[in-house]
C-alpha cells in the first residue's frame, strides 16, 4: 500500500533529521503509547469514529516507530512484525486456515488459549500472558477470560450471582467487625466476583464504570453549575439541597434517550 511505504519513508526522515524522535526509545515510547491506547478507548465509549480514525493514526504510528528503533538495534523490523503476526494468526485459526472444526466462538478462544500455551516462546503456564502492569480491574477481566479458555469456568452462568452474594456477606461481617485489612481483602473478593458476573454476560467491566464514571460527572457538572448559576456554595449547601439539582440532571439525561 502506497500509503503505508509513505509513512515508513516520513518515520524515516524523523528519526533522521527531527531531534525530539531522534531522542526516543522504546522506554520513552511507553508511557506515549499507553496514554494513546487510552484516548483510543476514550474514542470508542464516545462512538466519535472520526476520533477513533486519528487515535488509530497515532497508535499506528507508535507501532511505526518501534518497528525502527528496532531495525537500527538490528533486532527487526516492520516487516518481520507483520510476517510475525500473519503466521500467529494463521497458527491460531485453524478452523479458517485447516481443517481444525469449531461450532462458536467460545470454542475459537479455548482453543486461542490452548494453542499459546504450545508455542516455543511462551511460557507454560495458562496465566502468563497477563500484563502484570494491566490495571486491576482489566486485569480482573483478563485473568478470568484465560482461565475460561482452558475451562475453568461456572456450568451455568447463573451459578456466579451465589458467589456474589457470599462475597457480599463476608465483606459486611469484616465491615461490622471494623477490620480494615480484611474488609480491603473482602472488598477484593466482591469486585472480582462482579467482574466474573460482568464476563459471563458478554459486559465489560471496564467499560461499564467509564460509563457510570462519565454519568456521575455530567450529573455532578450540572449540579454545580446550577449552585453557580444561583450564587450559592456547595460547601455550603445540605445533600438534600444538592439532591434536588442531581435528580433534575437525571430527568434531563433521560429526555436525551
Amino acid at each position: 500500500m502506497a500509503s503505508f511505504e509513505r509513512l515508513l519513508e516520513i518515520m524515516d526522515e524523523l528519526r533522521e533529521k527531527c531531534p525530539w524522535d531522534q531522542k526516543q526509545t522504546f522506554e520513552s515510547l511507553r508511557k506515549l503509547t499507553i496514554e494513546e491506547v487510552y484516548e483510543l478507548g476514550d474514542a470508542i465509549l464516545r462512538s466519535d469514529l472520526n476520533e477513533v480514525k486519528k487515535e488509530l493514526g497515532d497508535m499506528l504510528l507508535h507501532i511505526v516507530f518501534y518497528a525502527k528503533i528496532g531495525s537500527e538495534l538490528n533486532s527487526f523490523d516492520i516487516g518481520d512484525v507483520i510476517n510475525n503476526l500473519i503466521d500467529k494468526l494463521i497458527y491460531r485459526h485453524p478452523h479458517v486456515f485447516s481443517t481444525t472444526e469449531v461450532s462458536n466462538a467460545r470454542e475459537v478462544e479455548e482453543n486461542w488459549e490452548a494453542l499459546k500455551l504450545t508455542e516455543k516462546d511462551r511460557g507454560r503456564r495458562v496465566l502468563e500472558g497477563v500484563p502484570a502492569s494491566l490495571p486491576a480491574l482489566v486485569k480482573a477481566n483478563r485473568i478470568q477470560e484465560k482461565a475460561r479458555g482452558v475451562g475453568f469456568d461456572w456450568e451455568q452462568k447463573e451459578q456466579v450471582w451465589d458467589k456474589v452474594k457470599e462475597e457480599l456477606k463476608e465483606f459486611e461481617i469484616e465491615v461490622r467487625a471494623n477490620n480494615q485489612k480484611n474488609m480491603e481483602c473482602e472488598l477484593g473478593d466482591l469486585i472480582f466476583s462482579v467482574v466474573n458476573a460482568a464476563r459471563l454476560y458478554d459486559l465489560d467491566p471496564e467499560s461499564a464504570l467509564e460509563r457510570t464514571n462519565q454519568k456521575f460527572i455530567r450529573r455532578f457538572n450540572y449540579l454545580e453549575e446550577q449552585t453557580l448559576l444561583k450564587g450559592k456554595s456547595l460547601h455550603k449547601m445540605s445533600l438534600e439541597d444538592m439532591d434536588v439539582y442531581w435528580e433534575e440532571a437525571k430527568k434531563d439525561e433521560k429526555k436525551l434517550i
